[in-house]
């Protein structure tokens, strides 16, 4: 029996999602996307809502192909208002379409999304050391510097406990917990 970080439960999804992607590292632009967007849109939710709803996702939002979200208008986000395969949530929809033409910024003026990001972590992930996940903090210095330079450079549900989820999910920082099997890989 393996040991698990608690909060990956009994679900298969989620155990799948805990054992092959959360705290991996990600150096793809469109993985980024994806991620950053699915973290935004989990934004007052739990995680799994976002995790069964994912496929939706990647089919409404053309497998989040940026330049396509990017040119997103009026009659395609009304579109994605009546889609019940996602959260319908006008501010969260619009966001993606911003954050999208926010992204192709970045990616023009530093070359790559990925670059951009890792650097408030120093290239590396961060390496902690949990015995519990009471002792993961929602936030930290990282997460809130990464969401006030997204706010500037115009992305929207980027604050620093969603930037903290993101940098999790993404393998910037490593919280698995300390007894969890993931925690040394």
């Amino acid at each position: 029996m393996k040991t698990r970080c608690a909060w990956a439960g009994d679900d298969p999804l989620y155990i799948a999602y805990h054992d092959e992607e959360w705290g991996v590292p990600v150096h793809n632009d469109q993985r980024l996307f994806e991620m950053l967007i699915l973290e935004g849109a989990q934004a007052g939710l739990s995680w799994i809502t976002i995790l069964r709803k994912r496929d939706n996702y990647r089919l409404a939002f053309d497998h989040f192909d940026v330049e396509t979200v990017a040119g997103y208008d009026a009659a395609k986000i009304e579109a994605l208002l009546a889609n019940p395969g996602i959260v319908r949530n006008r501010r969260k929809i619009e966001a993606t379409v911003q954050n999208a033409k926010a992204f192709l910024a970045v990616q023009e003026a530093v070359g790559s999304f990925d670059a951009y990001l890792w650097q408030f972590v120093g290239g590396q992930p961060i390496q902690n050391a949990w015995s519990t996940l009471a002792h993961i903090p929602a936030k930290t210095p990282e997460s809130t510097a990464m969401s006030k330079d997204l706010r500037q450079r115009g992305f929207n549900f980027v604050g620093p406990t969603i930037c903290y989820a993101f940098m999790q999910a993404t393998g910037m920082v490593n919280d698995h917990t300390v007894d969890c099997f993931r925690y040394g890989r």
